[in-house]
């Protein structure tokens, strides 16, 4: 209970200060203790920080592991592991935004566990993409533009969705799934210049575009609170 306290506490101070600028002993201050006491939960800030990143790029590489290994066709493991990506930024977006804040700011260390999980994330949805291209479900598309493509979808969602709206995380990470399967899934009679990596991202920046409109709050005055 009291680490969990002092990690929300040390959060809050990343964000509102930075992570250099942030201090054990303004961490202290900030719950009302002394930094002598906070010694015994906790020992330095990187390990506060060791912890967001564990949280969130790590959980995200071993859901990629999880699912590379899986013996499940392409579209369905492509499905589960776009929803679980955008679900869980869109369950705790300040934690996903404060990460992106502080990527400068990692310790050398820390910083290329952090680098090694997201290459994680990214060859395992490259590898999803590329046996669903093989097995003739996916566009014949450049599959790395496809993953970063689809990741950078999904880190978006952290940045416009305020939880406590009317549409519900699930619902969010469900359509966003359904737009990025729209986007890489072959049909017949599609023209060859379209199914490129120029014509993945067309469709994606399309259906961004009516997911935006759909959850404007100007639109619907019940809608989510938007950035």
């Amino acid at each position: 209970m009291v680490e969990q306290q002092i990690y929300e506490h040390a959060l809050k101070l990343f964000a509102d200060k930075g992570f250099a600028s942030t201090s054990l002993q303004d961490i202290a201050d900030s719950m009302g203790t002394s930094r002598p006491k906070l010694y015994y939960y906790v020992k330095t800030k990187d390990d506060l920080l060791n912890r967001l990143v564990e949280e969130i790029t790590e959980t995200g590489a071993q859901a990629a592991r999880e699912i590379e290994s899986s013996t499940e066709p392409a579209a369905e493991r492509l499905r589960r592991l776009v929803h679980g990506m955008a679900l869980r930024r869109a369950r705790e977006p300040e934690r996903f935004r404060l990460l992106d804040r502080c990527e400068s700011e990692l310790p050398a260390g820390l910083a290329a566990k952090h680098l090694a999980a997201k290459r994680m994330v990214v060859r395992g949805l490259s590898e999803v993409l590329a046996d669903g291209i093989t097995e003739g479900v996916f566009h014949p598309l450049d599959e790395r533009v496809a993953a970063f493509t689809i990741i950078g979808m999904c880190n978006w969602v952290a940045w416009w969705y305020r939880p406590g709206g009317e549409r519900d995380e699930g619902r969010i990470a469900d359509q966003v799934t359904e737009m990025a399967l729209a986007a890489v899934l072959a049909e017949p009679g599609t023209p060859s210049a379209d199914r490129g990596p120029q014509g993945l991202i067309k469709l994606i920046r399309r259906d961004v575009d009516v997911l935006e409109r759909l959850l404007d709050p100007r639109a619907e005055s019940s809608g989510p609170d938007f950035a």
